[in-house]
């Protein structure tokens, strides 16, 4: 057990308030962003990236300059980092202002792709080490420890960044504007304001803010390609913590995880990959908006356009259904391994963007940690199978229930909020679900994963598995689409239309919302007990962000407006990764391009694109 002293409980505070400034100063700007343009920004972590990337590069450039040099090229990072901010907004969110808002949230992921691809082929794969900061590379004595003065300077740079902040948006016409345009956007256009002009400047402060804290980042750590993902993941949880648009709230909550996190490694070092988010969890128990945040933040978060509504197939669909069904199940006759192989996954990935589609598209709440679900059901199955040794009907249906009773939990919790609030709930409960997987190592493995997951005969063939799979997951859909024209699915889509007047109808909101989530889980079960048996294995990595952000990619690129959207979708993603992933070096690029492009083009979806077509030509038919 570790024992306290004064000088490490100094020392400790000391790192997490240096911790603290610099998630702050990518958590600020992605406040801002926020706060103004409703734009909920994955690629924020991008520009933290590139800030170190360009700031490590324009270091060796200048480096004869001594100190001029190096700050020099911290600024200049940060600057350029801001112009492509703007690029971003101008090229690509411009265009999709009036969309809802999980289709910038696409179209930003797409953006990161693009960034991770590009710094590879720029700065290669190792981890770069950046030069150590001039006048600033001694140490402090502390009682009989030391402690560095560049996390001295780094501790200062936080409430002087809040200080600046402060004055820029009191004191500012343009702070002015920017507090107007987060009470209330339409009244500032209205008032004849540039709005195009406003949310690009503060795209550029936003971004500048995120290489800024990248470049700062140099004489602290090495720079590799993993560093959007956990900063961006780290800053939305400072964000919601302290409350959506309120930078005093975004530095409180920084100190408070920085210095939670400095002494959670003390004492609880088997949690610390949670910790931020136990926190995260505890303060929206606590307070629903967070510790500064106002109600009307969480108002954001449209999943679908308000013209958006849901109609039966018509009779030439279902019979294109059926022959889609019809030709798969003849797949063993005519294919082989592989491509059966690729279709089981990808009906398999069809109900799993199903089942986050009841959850957003029907119920109108987003979640980014749908994942979970999916991995808590291919947990099941595995540990039915391989420590049960229950037959595999038994471990099919234990995958269901596995994911079922955590959708139970995790819907308490998460249909108080609404909004981003209860996206990033969601979001908090996957990460402690993945972190449990990662860690309860004589349960699941840990990092190992359960192995030899295989169906027994006659499933444990391509063609058997193949056909066990398109039963289990054509009866799924089916049931999910059922139940979206049941009453409870008109009573889901009520309570997320308007609320107040489905409660008035005598419908209980949030324990429709509640049983949603319940269901949402299950059919995430099933796909997950699936894609375990297709695999042969179980990794933490099931319940991972990643897997999440594919499961909304899935859903927003099909289309959210339609239940025949997320199987469109689930079949347009899965198999251009799996195409691009086997033949292309950049892959992640390309996908990241399609993406945007589809976006841009089609926001509403690939089945938005083809209804449209559709009614163009019954039109044309029509007048002919």
């Amino acid at each position: 057990m570790t024992v306290l002293t004064p000088d490490i409980i100094l020392i400790q505070a000391l790192n997490g308030l240096a911790s603290a400034s610099s998630l702050f100063l990518v958590a600020s700007g992605l406040s801002i962003i926020f706060g103004v343009t409703r734009v909920v920004n994955f690629a924020h972590g991008s520009f933290y990236m590139l800030g170190a990337y360009l700031g490590w590069s324009l270091t060796r450039h200048l480096a004869s300059f001594g100190a001029f040099g190096f700050w020099g090229s911290v600024l200049g990072a940060a600057l350029i980092v801001g112009g492509i901010g703007i690029l971003v907004e101008m090229l690509v969110l411009r265009r999709l202002r009036r969309a809802p808002e999980l289709y910038p949230l696409l179209a930003t992921f797409g953006v990161v792709l693009i960034v991770q691809d590009a710094a590879l082929a720029i700065w290669g794969p190792e981890d770069l080490l950046g030069p150590r900061a001039p006048g600033l590379t001694g140490f402090v004595s502390i009682f009989a420890s030391r402690f560095p003065v560049y996390e001295l300077f780094l501790i200062a740079v936080g409430p002087l960044l809040l200080g600046g902040l402060w004055l820029l948006f009191r004191r500012t016409r343009f702070g002015l504007l920017v507090r107007a345009a987060t009470q209330d956007r339409e009244m500032v256009a209205a008032l004849g304001v540039d709005e195009r002009r406003l949310f690009s400047n503060v795209f550029f402060l936003g971004a500048a803010l995120a290489g800024l804290g990248g470049a700062l980042q140099l004489p602290r750590e090495a720079v590799n390609l993993n560093m959007d993902v956990s900063v961006v993941v780290e800053a939305f949880v400072v964000v919601v913590v302290g409350g959506l648009g309120s930078l005093v709230g975004a530095y409180v909550a920084a100190v408070l995880i920085g210095i939670i996190q400095a002494f959670g490694i003390l004492f609880l070092p088997k949690v610390t990959l949670v910790l931020v988010f136990l926190v995260m969890g505890i303060v929206l128990a606590v307070r629903p908006f967070g510790l500064f945040g106002r109600s009307a933040a969480s108002e954001g978060l449209r999943t679908v356009a308000q013209e958006s509504v849901l109609r039966p197939l018509s009779t030439s669909s279902r019979i294109l259904f059926a022959l889609c069904v019809l030709l798969i199940g003849a797949m063993p006759l005519f294919a082989g391994g592989y491509a059966m192989g690729i279709v089981a996954e990808l009906l398999i990935l069809a109900v799993f963007a199903a089942s986050l589609h009841f959850l957003m598209g029907l119920g109108g709440m987003a979640s980014f940690g749908h994942a979970a679900f999916f991995g808590i059901g291919a947990y099941g199955a595995a540990l039915a199978l391989t420590a049960l040794q229950w037959p595999i009907a038994a471990c099919l249906l234990a995958a269901p229930l596995g994911a079922g009773l955590a959708g139970i939990f995790a819907g308490w919790l998460c249909v108080r909020l609404s909004g981003v609030y209860l996206a990033m709930l969601s979001l908090a409960v996957a990460q402690i679900a993945w972190a449990t997987s990662f860690q309860w190592v004589e349960v699941t493995g840990g990092d190992n994963g359960i192995l030899g997951v295989w169906p027994p005969p006659p499933f444990a063939s391509r063609s058997g598995f193949l056909l066990l799979t398109l039963v289990l997951t054509a009866a799924a859909l089916a049931s999910l689409r059922i139940a979206a024209f049941s009453p409870f699915g008109y009573a889901l889509r009520a309570a997320r239309d308007a609320p107040r007047r489905a409660e008035a109808s005598g419908i209980h909101v949030r324990a429709t919302q509640w049983a949603a989530f319940a269901i949402a889980a299950a059919f995430a079960g099933v796909a997950g007990g699936l894609y375990a048996l297709a695999k042969g294995s179980v990794f933490p990595t099931y319940l991972a962000i990643s897997k999440s952000v594919d499961a909304l990619i899935m859903v927003l690129l099909g289309g959210i407006g339609s239940l025949t959207g997320p199987i469109i979708g689930a079949f347009a993603f899965g198999g251009l990764e799996a195409e691009l992933m086997a033949s292309a070096p950049f892959w992640r690029a390309i996908l990241g391009v399609v993406i945007l492009a589809l976006v841009i083009v089609a926001p509403s979806g690939i089945t938005g694109v083809l209804g449209r077509q559709i009614g163009k030509r019954q039109k044309s038919a029509a007048s002919a």
